[in-house]
């Protein structure tokens, strides 16, 4: 699944200004013992697999002509390490394994705070997919950090925008698979009480459910056909045993009209699940109709194609961020947007 970061602490050098942008990394989530076994021997659940360096590019650049909003700020990757979009505490006795999403982004916070984010005048806290739904779940908690401050705080998702959606079975693989992460890595008591007074824990892991009430400004950029749900939420193996979807949902040239009227669905509801959120002038949205996952840390899509009304991503979310104009860019159906790049 995803893989990009949390949040964005920026800060221009001799401006007088402290600025911060942290980003949560993406990378899936796991939900049974055989998943969560398997990521402690690789990088999305244990240091040592970890690379030692990492290339900041789209949003995390530190170039002006890629990131002309957000290049001089400080930069911080918060690396992922649980598997619950920072969101999960629980010890699980049958595997041993303990889940400490949320006191690791607590005390990642934290310290950013004790080594001068405290006194940014400006922070932007990102992520993209796992790390995307992250930003949603902990945009007010981030901006409680700041409470009694001056600070200027707003969130950015990217690709975290995941559905409780129908699958091509009649089924809801997604929420099924949500519910057993939900369960097993203690979520429920870190997600928002604002949800959870009136819904279920796994529904109050899903967006739609919690974006309406989220206080802190936030923005959605979200491709409306976006890849990873298509082939793990929407057609994932077990809920296509006939593969009539194989083909489809890696290739959309490869869909039948009975297909893409699926989709077309899909993006319907995605639009539907931002009505409310959209109604707030402090939100921002770019929800392109292309087929990708994750575009913020993408040069080429970032601040290239795709565009909306032929404005681009950054330009959208600066323009949102410092206040020059209110974004709320929803494309239209595909296959009506030619500045796609449908890239994963």
């Amino acid at each position: 699944m995803g893989r990009r970061p949390l949040t964005t602490w920026t800060g221009a050098p001799g401006q007088g200004t402290r600025a911060g942008s942290s980003t949560s990394r993406g990378g899936g989530w796991c939900n049974n013992a055989r998943t969560c076994r398997f990521r402690t021997r690789t990088h999305h659940g244990s240091s040592n697999f970890m690379e030692r360096q990492i290339i900041f590019t789209g949003i995390m650049s530190a170039s002006s002509a890629e990131n002309p909003d957000f290049y001089n700020w400080n930069r911080v990757k918060i690396r992922y390490c649980d598997s619950a979009s920072f969101a999960g505490d629980a010890f699980d006795k049958g595997t041993g394994l303990y889940f400490r999403g949320q006191r690791i982004w607590e005390e990642a916070i934290r310290h950013l705070l004790s080594i001068g984010m405290a006194s940014a005048d400006r922070a932007l806290l990102t992520g993209c997919s796992a790390g995307g739904l992250a930003a949603i779940l902990h945009c007010d908690q981030f901006g409680a950090f700041f409470a009694g401050r001056s600070t200027t705080v707003k969130c950015l998702a990217d690709a975290g925008l995941f559905l409780d959606a129908v699958d091509v079975s009649g089924g809801r693989s997604l929420r099924s698979y949500y519910g057993d992460i939900v369960a097993m890595q203690g979520v429920a008591p870190h997600l928002p009480p604002t949800c959870t007074d009136h819904l279920d824990a796994t529904s109050c892991f899903f967006p739609q459910n919690i974006i309406d009430n989220i206080k802190t400004p936030i923005f959605l950029l979200n491709a409306a056909y976006d890849v990873w749900q298509i082939e793990e939420s929407l057609a994932p193996s077990k809920a296509d045993p006939s593969r009539a979807w194989r083909a489809c949902k890696f290739n959309r040239s490869a869909c039948n009209a009975s297909q893409i009227n699926f989709l077309q669905d899909f993006r319907e509801q995605m639009v539907a699940s931002v009505r409310g959120f959209s109604g707030s002038k402090s939100n921002g949205l770019f929800i392109n109709s292309c087929f990708a996952h994750c575009q913020s840390e993408l040069p080429a899509t970032w601040n290239g194609t795709p565009t909306i009304q032929n404005k681009r991503i950054a330009k959208s979310v600066g323009d949102w961020y410092f206040g020059r104009a209110e974004v709320k860019a929803i494309d239209c159906p595909y296959p009506c947007d030619n500045t796609c790049r449908n890239i994963i």
